[in-house]
């Protein structure tokens, strides 16, 4: 069960929302260069950023801080990165930075194809993020609930060749309410996909409750109030969730 530390961006600061929302942001940081590198002090074996302003806006927004975060950590450990990616430009000039894997949400909602193209262009670099609210899709930085429901959308994300599916709870995320277990479970053992949990992650005992299904398709956990705020120790967990995977 690997853990990795979020580090979303708003106007250049490292913060966190509460269930998606802009105006209700906690600022932890304003390096986040220098908070990638201390979450690779602790052990962390990959990253994930967010480019929070470029979720709303539909165009990346936060370039020069993903710059440095790339520069102070890519060659160490591999990083993923989403909000405003919407063509295959923007995904080439992420890479051609380091970037290890491209998280297309909104995008692969409205233009399903984009994801198909993605994966032909950039094989082994795509990963698609399902963020949902009782089982619906949402988009457009969590602003807009679809008819689309997760399992259909991640089986047809699946057959196109993507890495693997980020599951969001909206409804947990950033209220240290809990991981939603069942549902990300049920969605791993539908698309046959690697899957990563996201959102709710409050302390060892949700560690403890993704690595009981890890051999049902579920291979990491995003983690950021949690260890900004200190009811997860990130160093202690992911050593813990290794010897539970032993």
């Amino acid at each position: 069960m690997l853990l990795i530390p979020a580090i979303d961006l708003k106007q250049g600061q490292c913060v966190r929302l509460r269930q998606g929302l802009m105006e209700d942001a906690t600022v932890f940081s304003d390096d986040p260069a220098q908070m990638a590198r201390h979450w690779l002090e602790q052990g962390a074996r990959r990253l994930h950023l967010v480019d929070l302003d470029g979720a709303f806006a539909g165009t990346p927004k936060n370039f020069d801080a993903i710059k440095a975060i790339l520069a102070a950590v890519a060659a160490h450990i591999p990083v993923q990165l989403g909000g405003g990616i919407r063509d295959l430009a923007t995904i080439e000039r992420y890479l051609d930075l380091g970037l290890n894997d491209v998280i297309i949400g909104t995008a692969a909602v409205k233009n399903p194809a984009l994801v198909a193209e993605a994966c032909a262009a950039f094989p082994g670099h795509i990963i698609v993020g399902l963020d949902a609210k009782d089982g619906r899709v949402a988009i457009d930085g969590w602003a807009t609930l679809t008819e689309h429901t997760v399992t259909d959308l991640g089986r047809r994300f699946a057959d196109n060749g993507v890495n693997g599916i980020i599951y969001t709870d909206i409804g947990r995320d950033g209220m240290m309410s809990g991981v939603n277990i069942e549902a990300t479970v049920a969605l791993a053992e539908a698309v046959g996909i690697p899957v990563i949990a996201s959102g709710g992650l409050t302390d060892i005992n949700d560690v403890q409750a993704l690595c009981a299904v890890a051999k049902r398709g579920v291979t990491g956990a995003i983690t950021g109030r949690a260890i900004y705020e200190g009811t997860l120790n990130f160093k202690e967990a992911q050593q813990q969730a290794d010897l539970w995977a032993a």
